[in-house]
């Protein structure tokens, strides 16, 4: 399933996209700040963004050209209540793939995300590779060498963040919200319980990586590191 960022802060609002979003198939996350927006971005692998221009902490085009300056290369749907020309090119000039006026049909929007979701992966982050590891995203598949094991979401969204932070401890809440979003509730021992049918198969299928437990501040994968 895509999951994407939404970053509104009409809660109302925000709760009526989602609601459509979700009814079509796609996770979504919601953020009403840009701060809290750039904060998620760096704990989750999302497929796609909803950005508002008019947050309370700033312009969202601020927002996107920073991710953008960053290589963020999700696709990025901009929705606003200007709709001048300027107003339009800004956007797109800002790094937008798509700009949606408001008010909108919903049916539109959702299927405006949906073909952004459709776009080429050459316009998305590169699936990580790790020592003797390849993780494939769009098939749900960690590889190392011939041998290959199937990753259900919360799993590949672990080793996704972990593989693209090599050697970075990444604190368990991190992990907690790659794995389950921001806004799923998640019980006390989900992420131990993934942890450990992570590592059965990462030595089923002969890896030399390891995801290793750094007390009190998070877990790592490291080349032979031990298992604890």
């Amino acid at each position: 399933m895509s999951r994407i960022l939404l970053i509104e802060d009409h809660e109302r609002l925000a709760q009526l996209i989602r609601k459509g979003l979700v009814a079509a198939g796609i996770a979504v996350d919601v953020s009403n700040r840009m701060d809290a927006a750039w904060a998620a971005v760096q704990q989750m692998p999302y497929q796609g963004l909803v950005l508002d221009r008019g947050l309370p902490d700033g312009d969202g085009l601020q927002l996107l050209q920073k991710l953008r300056r960053a290589g963020f290369l999700v696709p990025c749907l901009v929705l606003t209540a200007r709709d001048a020309l300027h107003d339009r090119v800004e956007g797109l000039d800002a790094g937008a793939d798509d700009y949606l006026p408001k008010p909108f049909a919903m049916d539109e929007m959702v299927a405006r995300v949906r073909a952004l979701l459709r776009r080429p992966a050459e316009v998305r982050p590169l699936d990580p590779t790790l020592g003797d590891l390849a993780l494939h995203s769009a098939a749900g598949l960690l590889c190392c060498g011939e041998e290959k094991v199937t990753l259900p979401p919360a799993e590949l969204h672990i080793m996704l963040l972990l593989m693209r932070r090599p050697e970075e401890v990444v604190r368990r809440s991190a992990l907690e919200a790659a794995a389950w979003g921001l806004s799923e509730a998640v019980t006390p021992n989900a992420l131990d319980v993934a942890l450990h049918r992570i590592r059965r198969k990462l030595l089923a299928i002969g890896s030399r990586q390891r995801i290793v437990n750094i007390r009190g501040l998070g877990y790592a994968i490291r080349q032979d590191g031990p298992v604890q």
